[in-house]
């Protein structure tokens, strides 16, 4: 099993949207960057635990848990005329675009801020408070994930 950090809007895609898909999840379609389509693609996997982040709100931070429920498959959206994340270069034969599947697994009672996750000695090396790390897909290590679940629990 891996770990991961999935960033998104909430006034886009929230994880209280994300809950209400319920049991089927949704697909995390949409990413257009090809370090991240890598991933998703390649390395995600059925059973990984994601780090559900909100970004550009208030208070940007993680405010729950997802899961991978389907490896990555081609992102539908890239090949659909009416869709924001259309892209008429990508080829159904070969297409440019991954998502996996994900469904909500829990929502934290507070978010856990990037300010916090910042002033964390131990969590200096975490792709997501190193400058310039703009992903939104990253991984997260086990070590990572479990002192932010100790977080969580305190």
């Amino acid at each position: 099993m891996s770990y991961w950090l999935f960033k998104s809007e909430p006034d886009t895609f929230g994880i209280d949207d994300l809950k209400a898909r319920g049991k089927k999840g949704e697909p995390w379609d949409g990413v257009r960057n090809y370090q991240a389509r890598n991933m998703l693609r390649d390395e995600v996997k059925k059973g990984d635990l994601i780090f559900f982040y909100h970004s550009n709100t208030k208070v940007p931070g993680i405010v729950g848990i997802a899961e991978v429920i389907k490896d990555g498959f081609p992102d539908p959206t890239q090949f659909d005329p009416e869709a924001k994340y259309y892209d008429p270069k990508s080829d159904p034969e070969n297409p440019r675009w991954f998502c996996p599947q994900v469904r909500f697994k829990s929502k934290f009672k507070d978010t856990i801020s990037l300010d916090q996750l910042k002033a964390i000695p131990a969590l200096q090396d975490m792709a997501l408070v190193r400058k310039g790390n703009r992903l939104s897909v990253m991984p997260v290590t086990e070590e990572q994930w479990h002192f932010i679940m100790g977080l969580v629990e305190a």
